[in-house]
């Protein structure tokens, strides 16, 4: 495509721009032995990855393909799954996938596939009517789920399943780079739970997985799977032409840059008007709707009505609807939450927006990614958030362009997700000691100690889970925990929120945002979990404000000033701020008393010189830029989204009476994220310091210290002393 023209104003906020040249795609004759109906349904050439891919599975290995976007790497677990469907009639094929959305969006091409090879295939979610279910575990050869339906459906009711788990062929596994984090770790023992009720049927299925480029694929998928993978990486596809353009909103007289929301509506609202395809990425939902309310606004009406908003908490029907409309050509812009990442086919965009940084260099690229097909040329515009993270990034561009490998971390060793899931495998089948140790090394020391609690039932050699209903449907493998509370409009409910986003989002007076329309919430009633809404005709917004308190465990790891232990985190909602939507003016902050929430993790600690007590306030006010500078940056080192991340710290804390900061992992248990901060400290604490001296600013701003979820409001906050106790801090590490 040819870059549009861009009003001034916008033009003039482009800091860098990359050009990534078109790529000829690597091709080789397809000569793997296959039926010869399944070669009829294949093109006589293959990409090279695909080659390798599928030759390696017809050879009956494990494998993983891990290429970019839009790379054909589904053909690489389909043809062998169709394969073995021809050869063997009663074979069969489960195909994970991470949303349900996804799988009903391939459903639709292998099913074309499958239909001329006489193999049927079906989805099996939430939204499968009952009375399909029975047929579809009997009759269907190839079925397409996600990781929450096998959990809380397919496995504990495996008596259901018997014939399709003793005669399932192929596990393939999509997108494996989004199974990450507790999500992940959950995912690492469902897929344990599905492999040893396979091994009682007497059946060993082969695992085929596809990925984004990231840095640890074969390490994942060993901790995924419990098993070593044969990796094909070398991507033989083609792609276009990609612009990718960074831009920085420009500054205010307040010295604060413009909203991101308003510079990604005026970037949305200009290539609408241009004709040009575009999806804006959002961080947030309410990122979502904002920029979808101003993005209306810009437009003329005949146009605003082209645009449309897609995340998680719409109902289905309305999801699938605003997906027809995109791949009909009813809408040129939709600006979504990262629910649209995973390549749920919208058509062929032109154009992505990124709403500030994604998370993670993999959502980087993936939803880069996400414009322009085969050798279609794409726009990218990445618009900077006004933070030291994203200002740091602008700084140093390569940290994104020329650096795919971040690692994903999971870890299902964690007590808070291992435990209930030993519950879920109990409750399949009776336990054994000696298979405890496929769960992970102590996993037979969680199960004792749920025998001692009464959760299990240790009789006959074995653990037994002492209760009729399924653990699994009070276990929510996408968080550490927690209940759902329901949004509701006059009795109706229009949406669901987890019970700790709800204390944030859905309290007393909060403003919820819906499809662009503003909702006022009137009342949390948490013993009903349920918050009750109206509509609501006000100019403002809401955001929380939260407290936080960190109680450290003893030093696991100790190095100079630098520590990693677990602790016990206590935070709790006391207030919140009303925003202008003009603007994120913040018109005034209202009180609340919400009850506080207390959590075991792991922390990352840093420990500074005793301060002088004759200057003790004007020094705490560095301790305190400190510990903005390292949170703010600690995601790069980490490789994880900002939010998996919290952090706290005590100008004199009352162990050492010295200054202390804490960076913990927000998930219960932790999942190895403050730990990869602690083994790389000394490049934390240099990049700290880097963007502390390259900030114009003389005593901190946005771009080097401010954070949006300061309890202090960004208050007490000193550049200078904090820039030297980093320096002073490094000299420390050093000895």
């Amino acid at each position: 495509m040819r870059t549009p023209e861009f009003p001034s104003q916008i033009s003039d906020q482009i800091v860098y721009v990359e050009e990534i040249e078109r790529r000829n795609a690597q091709t080789v004759l397809n000569d793997i032995r296959l039926p010869d109906k399944v070669k009829a349904v294949m093109p006589p050439e293959l990409y090279r990855h695909q080659y390798d891919a599928i030759k390696a599975a017809r050879e009956g290995k494990d494998v993983l393909v891990v290429t970019g976007t839009n790379s054909g790497k589904s053909l690489c677990f389909q043809i062998p799954a169709l394969a073995n469907c021809v050869e063997e009639p009663m074979a069969r094929a489960l195909f994970l996938y991470p949303t349900k959305a996804l799988a009903q969006d391939q459903m639709g091409r292998l099913a074309a596939m499958g239909t001329e090879l006489s193999v049927r295939v079906s989805t099996y979610d939430g939204d499968t009517p009952k009375s399909h279910r029975s047929g579809i575990r009997n009759l269907c050869n190839i079925v397409l789920t996600n990781p929450d339906m096998l959990h809380m459906s397919v496995l504990p009711g495996h008596s259901n399943w018997t014939k399709f788990l003793k005669s399932v062929r192929v596990i393939a596994i999509d997108e494996l780079h989004s199974y990450r984090g507790v999500f992940g770790s959950h995912v690492a023992l469902v897929l344990r739970r599905l492999l040893r009720l396979c091994a009682w049927y007497h059946n060993y299925p082969q695992i085929i997985a596809s990925s984004a480029t990231i840095g640890n694929p074969s390490e994942l998928f060993e901790k995924l799977t419990g098993r070593k993978p044969v990796l094909v990486d070398e991507d033989g596809s083609p792609s276009g032409k990609r612009t990718i353009v960074f831009m920085n909103p420009p500054l205010l007289p307040s010295m604060e840059r413009l909203s991101t929301n308003i510079v990604t509506s005026e970037a949305l609202a200009s290539l609408v008007e241009a004709g040009v395809t575009t999806l804006a990425f959002n961080r947030s939902r309410i990122a979502t709707e904002l920029t979808l309310r101003y993005t209306r606004k810009r437009l003329d009406e005949s146009l605003a009505d082209q645009v449309e908003s897609y995340r998680a908490g719409y109902t289905p029907k309305e999801r699938r609807q605003i997906e027809q409309a995109v791949l009909k050509g009813k809408i040129k812009g939709i600006t979504a939450t990262n629910a649209l990442e995973l390549g749920v086919d919208i058509g062929n965009l032109d154009a992505v927006i990124l709403n500030t940084y994604p998370g993670s260099q993999a959502s980087f690229w993936q939803q880069i990614g996400r414009a322009g097909r085969g050798t279609k040329d794409a726009l990218a515009m990445y618009i900077a958030g006004d933070n030291p993270l994203e200002q740091y990034l602008l700084d140093n561009p390569e940290r994104l362009l020329n650096v795919r490998n971040e690692n994903v971390t999971v870890q299902p060793q964690n007590p808070n997700i291992l435990g209930p899931q030993l519950l879920c495998a109990a409750y399949e089948r009776p336990l054994a000691p000696s298979e405890c140790e496929q769960f992970g090394e102590n996993a037979l020391e969680i199960a004792e100690e749920k025998d001692r609690t009464g959760e299990l039932s240790f009789q006959g050699g074995h653990f037994y889970y002492p209760a009729i209903d399924p653990p699994a449907l009070k276990i929510n493998i996408r968080g550490a925990g927690g209940e759902t509370v329901r949004l509701t409009v006059e009795g109706q409910e229009i949406g669901t929120m987890e019970y700790s986003r709800a204390l944030r989002q859905a309290h007393e007076g909060a403003v919820y945002l819906h499809r662009g329309d503003p909702f006022e919430v009137l009342e949390l009633d948490l013993d009903r979990m349920e918050a009750r809404m109206s509509r609501f005709r006000g100019d403002y917004y809401t955001s929380p404000k939260v407290q936080t308190f960190l109680e450290p465990g003893k030093p696991i790891l100790l190095d100079g000033p630098y520590s990693w232990s677990g602790c016990a985190v206590t935070s709790q909602v006391i207030g919140y701020s009303r925003k202008t939507f003009d603007g994120d003016t913040v018109m005034d902050v209202q009180a609340l008393e919400l009850p506080p929430e207390t959590f075991h993790t792991v922390c990352f600690r840093v420990e500074l010189p005793q301060l002088d007590m004759e200057q003790f306030e004007l020094q705490a006010a560095g301790v305190h830029g400190v510990e903005h500078s390292l949170l703010s940056l600690a995601p790069l080192f980490a490789a994880c989204d900002p939010n998996d991340l919290g952090s706290c710290w005590y100008a004199m804390f009352h162990e050492t009476l010295c200054p202390s900061i804490f960076i913990y992992d927000q998930t219960p248990g932790g999942i190895g994220l403050s730990e990869a901060i602690y083994q790389r400290a000394d490049e934390l604490v240099d990049a700290a310091i880097d963007r502390l001296r390259r900030c114009e600013c003389q005593s901190g701003c946005p771009g080097c210290l401010y954070l949006p979820g300061c309890e202090l409001g960004n208050e007490a906050l000193d550049k200078t002393l904090a820039y030297a106790m980093l320096l002073k801090l490094k000299n420390l590490a050093r000895g």
